[in-house]
């Protein structure tokens, strides 16, 4: 069977977890005997007018040259076609769950978009448009319930290919977008409170940096690396402490998945989605209030207590039980061929 894979891409040209999952994905449909490639389209959010051309431009993709379809993340699910399976990352968010965020005192054409959007979704996602929808998360799966109606089967993806690695506990490490969502600031605020002498390093680029970096002042335990290769990514993580991610309604975060792989213990908040069902609260890591203080408090006991650390990540590295990306191909190629 040849499956397209359609992965909507910045244009920015940024990578993150989307384009890790679409190019593993990919890679799991072939190993399962599929012919996958990936099918990327340019999708641009910049304003009112460039989403809706974006919109227009996933509706009019020509997929007939492919046996069956696999749509990831919006607005990736607007493709037609008769063998259509979707494999949801997340909606247009600001339009859903952050739009009172991103639209304090939202325009009529916000307001007219965001009925349009939702509109659209929820014909896009129900039968006959798509023949099945797995969330990769049960946070995608409580907001596709919640706005749209819509009940869907929670299938989580695998883990980023290694190889993890557990060496050393020297700094605390972030890998992230720098985007409001991802609550960096707040992480940084936190950072006034801790008492211990701990480096935060993180890595990422963003349109948040220029204010993340005003943020951090003058404060030399915090370090921007941003953009950095795989290979240095995995050693970031090896000789991390702890992982601190405190985003705002995540959606997965392979950053959770990736610091249990490498046997770090993982800060959250509870208001932070998946992370906050995947982190067990004093076992592999902690989930806290989303207060600086509170952060800050769990910061310094790991650092104070390395042992309690190391315990902690090692537990983490157990109780990771994700699928493999040939298990998570085999259930989208069985359900592409169901739907023949």
């Amino acid at each position: 069977m040849i499956v397209a894979v359609v992965a909507p891409i910045l244009a920015s040209g940024e990578r993150g977890g989307a384009e890790i999952l679409f190019d593993e994905m990919v890679g799991g449909l072939n190993r399962c005997g599929a012919r996958a490639e990936k099918v990327e389209v340019v999708s641009d959010e910049s304003d009112f007018e460039a989403l809706e051309t974006t919109l227009r431009r996933f509706r009019a993709l020509d997929l007939s040259r492919f046996d069956g379809v696999v749509s990831t993340k919006a607005p990736s699910f607007l493709v037609e076609h008769p063998n259509h399976v979707c494999y949801l990352q997340h909606t247009l968010r600001s339009f859903y769950d952050r739009f009172d965020d991103e639209f304090p005192s939202p325009s009529r054409s916000a307001l007219r978009l965001r009925k349009l959007i939702h509109r659209l979704d929820r014909a896009a996602l129900s039968p006959p448009r798509v023949k099945k929808v797995f969330a990769q998360a049960r946070e995608v799966s409580l907001r596709l319930a919640k706005w749209n109606g819509l009940e869907v089967e929670v299938l989580h993806p695998g883990l980023p290919p290694g190889p993890y690695a557990c060496r050393g506990a020297e700094y605390l490490f972030l890998p992230s977008r720098l985007h409001r969502w991802k609550r960096i600031g707040l992480l940084l605020e936190a950072m006034r409170f801790v008492r211990a002498d701990i480096k935060l390093k993180i890595a990422g680029l963003g349109e948040e940096a220029a204010r993340l970096r005003a943020l951090a002042g003058t404060d030399d335990r915090i370090d921007f690396l941003g953009e950095v290769s795989r290979e240095r990514l995995l050693g970031l993580y090896a000789d991390a402490l702890a992982v601190p991610f405190v985003p705002a309604g995540e959606d997965f975060g392979f950053v959770t998945v990736e610091a249990f792989a490498s046997a770090k213990p993982v800060i959250t908040c509870r208001d932070s989605g998946e992370p906050a069902r995947l982190v067990r609260d004093g076992r592999t890591g902690f989930v806290c209030r989303p207060r600086p203080e509170e952060i800050a408090e769990r910061i310094d006991r790991l650092a104070a207590d390395r042992s309690e650390a190391a315990a902690m990540g090692a537990r983490a590295r157990t109780a990771i039980a994700l699928p493999t990306w040939e298990e998570l191909g085999r259930r989208l190629l069985a359900e592409l061929e169901r739907a023949r």
